[in-house]
């Protein structure tokens, strides 16, 4: 989304920077608005907003699978387990047949990744194809079970872009994560921390086998996730416990007061030694 903000219409840049500024969770609802507010900047707001990824379930095999762009046709959606699309399509584009194996196999893979990491949740894998390459995205899901008067969800969009030259390839990637976690306590009250961030990587590897590059994509996206999960943890957890911390101290009333009565006590003797020390 970042690469192509300098491209698009001004107004578009506009809206994509209130988007960023708004809770992901209400991405929906206020992604609405903006197309009712703007309707002519409509193809281009679905095209670029990131929105919290919706669960559905494939008919054939019984599994969840994720719903984005990326699977979309029309206004149906294809499955990643039996490559069929939902509602069905009498025409609809498909990756070519080598292509599907490897999109097969990378969803076995991330299904197992995503049960390590995650241990639960849904992922979704898609690969389409380029003249020359292929691109795909890897989709992650966890939503929060509830309890304790808690919930939240993580939703990452991972997009890349493979060039295959000999036995080496280049891969871009550029991963989108929305996280938001909600909490109701009496202790607490109210409190909604929420936010999304966007990062870009490239990276070349050697590539002997086809399946390797579910190896060489796996790394960069176990990589961007660990980077990403460490900066959301600084800049929203860290920036919310100094702020809770600047406007409530954690040491208790009567430990704050003897720490300034043994400020005051240390203040005094000082002047009473400073006539000694001058003469």
């Amino acid at each position: 989304m970042d690469m192509q903000d300098e491209e698009v219409n001004p107004q578009v840049n506009l809206a994509l920077d209130l988007m960023r500024r708004l809770p992901p969770q209400n991405a929906e609802e206020n992604l609405a608005s903006l197309v009712t507010l703007l309707p002519d900047l409509t193809e281009d707001l679905l095209n670029t907003v990131d929105q919290p990824l919706k669960v559905q379930t494939c008919a054939k095999t019984g599994k969840e699978y994720l719903l984005c762009e990326y699977n979309r046709d029309g206004n149906s959606y294809r499955s990643p387990w039996s490559n069929e699309f939902s509602p069905p399509l009498a025409e609809a584009t498909y990756p070519s047949s080598k292509l599907r194996r490897l999109e097969q196999a990378a969803n076995d893979a991330f299904d197992t990744y995503r049960e390590l990491y995650f241990e639960g949740g849904v992922s979704s894998v898609y690969f389409w194809d380029l003249d020359p390459g292929f691109a795909g995205v890897v989709l992650i899901k966890k939503v929060g079970d509830g309890n304790r008067r808690m919930k939240g969800a993580w939703d990452s969009i991972h997009v890349f872009d493979v060039q295959e030259k000999g036995r080496n390839a280049h891969y871009q990637l550029t991963s989108t994560v929305m996280l938001y976690m909600v909490t109701n306590k009496p202790e607490l009250g109210h409190m909604n921390l929420s936010g999304s961030m966007t990062r870009q990587a490239e990276q070349d590897s050697l590539v002997d086998d086809p399946s390797m590059h579910i190896a060489n994509i796996g790394r960069m996206v176990e990589e961007m996730e660990i980077k990403m999960r460490h900066l959301l943890k600084d800049v929203y957890f860290g920036k919310t416990k100094d702020t809770v911390n600047d406007l409530r101290s954690s040491e208790s009333l009567a430990k704050i007061k003897r720490q300034q009565e043994m400020q005051r006590e240390i203040a005094s003797k000082l002047q009473e030694r400073q006539p000694k020390t001058q003469q």
